[in-house]
């Protein structure tokens, strides 16, 4: 099969023409757009929020490729994860044709977005035996000419693993040509290891997902790198709204890639790993912990003789987790998002 990624997509959207946004020449006044030439009562932006934003603001695309060590071509950007992964599958997914493999537990969105587009949804289930590692094997035989996505979480949500290097090699190498691989590194600056973003050179069918909702503090912002080769970039700007990042995130976004505040990012993602390994020290001795899950995340996931339990103590101290029970290979499972010491020490507490 072609090793050209766009070979994978569907022929309606390669072939789509997009919509055509108004453009303009900064040095002319704007009266092409239909906006309204004043501004709001307490309109603090720079730009300006009577304006249009850039479509791809051009000072934000080329900060983050700098921050992720790619190239502004390689680089979309979109109102968090969520956004790169709804476009991968409107782009490649033909409903009730195409499919995607997943490999929970795993984040959920994967696998809401197939199903919206009227994909199917394969479902190849982490070794819990081996401490939620691929199942190699029954990824190949999964990938079925009708599969276009394989997603894979690295550090995983919920379980906090990272996917050994060598797996998510593997997958490269047996996807090539058959299907594009999605590695999501939402929880990559808490691991310490260098992202797969370093691969896109080798590997034409890889997609690397990037946030700034964790490490970065801007969650309720909604900024989402997707980065992929050139084509599969201007492809998805083809179906992304043409208005995508509201003027104020981008601000924000660029106020918080300045050095000042990448230096207190830094310092927050070391204060992170450290109390994460103290909470997790602390907490796997304790009556009511059957296990603690190692984690390369800014969570932990722990098992516990009851959960139930478990959880209005933590509530009681005014606190809130994930509850995962249910879950299918999860057991009696909360997740604990790494909170400051304070709130650390308050849910030790609970549980003592």
């Amino acid at each position: 099969m072609s090793a050209d990624p766009l070979a994978l997509a569907r022929p309606d959207i390669v072939a789509l023409k997009p919509y055509a946004h108004a453009a303009w020449d900064p040095r002319l006044e704007r009266l092409h757009a239909n906006e309204s030439p004043w501004r709001v009562p307490g309109d603090a932006s720079a730009a300006g929020l009577n304006r249009y934003p850039e479509p791809q603001p051009q000072a934000l695309v080329e900060a983050l490729a700098a921050l992720y060590g790619v190239q502004p071509a390689q680089l979309l950007v979109g109102r968090g994860s969520d956004e790169g992964i709804d476009l991968l599958t409107r782009a490649f997914c033909t409903a009730g044709r195409d499919a995607v493999i997943v490999c929970p537990p795993t984040f959920g969105m994967y696998a809401v977005a197939a199903r919206i587009q009227g994909a199917a949804v394969s479902s190849v289930p982490l070794r819990r035996d081996a401490g939620y590692a691929l199942d190699l094997p029954a990824i190949r035989a999964a990938l079925v000419p009708q599969v276009k996505l394989v997603y894979l979480c690295t550090p995983n949500n919920p379980t906090g693993n990272e996917i050994a290097e060598a797996d998510v090699l593997a997958v490269l190498e047996a996807c090539a040509g058959r299907a594009l691989v999605v590695v999501d590194e939402a929880y990559g600056e808490f691991c310490g290891h260098a992202g797969h973003a370093r691969r896109l050179a080798g590997f034409p069918h890889l997609v690397v997902l990037r946030t700034l909702s964790k490490a970065h503090g801007l969650a309720g912002a909604r900024v989402g790198s997707l980065l992929a080769q050139p084509a599969i970039v201007a492809l998805l700007r083809k179906i992304i709204p043409p208005y995508a990042m509201a003027q104020p995130t981008v601000e924000a976004a660029l106020q918080a890639l300045q050095p000042p505040a990448q230096a207190v990012a830094r310092e927050r993602i070391v204060a992170t790993i450290a109390e994460r390994a103290r909470l997790a020290a602390a907490l796997a001795p304790l009556p009511a912990v059957e296990r603690v899950w190692p984690s390369a995340a800014n969570f932990l996931l722990v098992e516990f003789r009851d959960a139930g339990a478990a959880l209005r103590a933590i509530m009681d101290a005014g606190l809130i987790v994930r509850d995962f029970r249910g879950t299918a290979g999860l057991g009696e499972a909360l997740r604990l998002t790494i909170g400051t010491p304070e709130q650390n020490d308050r849910l030790l507490r609970s549980l003592a």
